[in-house]
């Protein structure tokens, strides 16, 4: 019998780190396109001629449910938690979602 885990695609979290030194983060299905989508100009707006763009962080969750509040909790996040949380001073599950 087959899961819905093992037919449903995994989503991903994931930060960009921008020229300026900024980070953005998304969300994706498939993490290496998405940030090829970016680095051609045809992702979010956000990072249009930000380039050199490098992608930092990502990390897989189970649902787009998931994925959309981590996101948010992220974005609200001070620049210096992004940071920690890409030198894995801290997990992304800490930030207790429900």
């Amino acid at each position: 019998m087959t899961t819905v885990s093992e037919t449903c695609p995994s989503w991903y979290i994931y930060l960009i780190r921008t020229r300026s030194d900024a980070l953005y983060c998304g969300i994706t299905v498939d993490v290496d396109r998405r940030f090829k989508q970016h680095q051609t100009g045809k992702g979010a707006k956000f990072l249009r001629g930000k380039g050199p763009l490098e992608l930092v962080w990502s990390h897989s969750v189970e649902t787009k449910s998931l994925a959309l509040k981590y996101e948010i909790k992220l974005k609200k996040l001070p620049k210096i938690k992004k940071e920690q949380l890409i030198q894995k001073l801290w997990d992304l599950e800490t930030l207790h979602i429900n």
